[in-house]
């Protein structure tokens, strides 16, 4: 299992219009093979910063399967105009859990 993180900070003034298009968009990623769950989340601190966790079966499924499909061209379309700086994204394996 890999888990995708990614900082998202919205352009301010534009949160409401980001979740609504988030809510389209997630269908979207939901729908990719290798696909297992994502959550998002609002920062308490810094509203118009969102923290994304996506797991994936393999690191594949995310960096060739999803991001060279035409799905992803979909999503980016959704999505990527609400950054501001664009995010960096991380990939992490599991080391330990409780």
């Amino acid at each position: 299992m890999i888990l995708e993180a990614a900082y998202l900070n919205v352009i301010a003034g534009q949160e409401d219009e980001f979740e609504r298009a988030f809510g389209g968009a997630k269908e979207i990623i939901a729908s990719m093979s290798g696909f297992v769950a994502l959550e998002l989340q609002r920062c308490i601190e810094a509203p118009g910063r969102y923290l994304l966790l996506v797991q994936w079966l393999t690191l594949e499924d995310h960096t060739v399967g999803f991001r060279t499909s035409p799905e992803y061209q979909h999503w980016k379309a959704l999505l990527h105009h609400f950054y501001d700086p664009f995010p960096t994204v991380e990939h992490y394996e599991m080391v330990y859990t409780a």
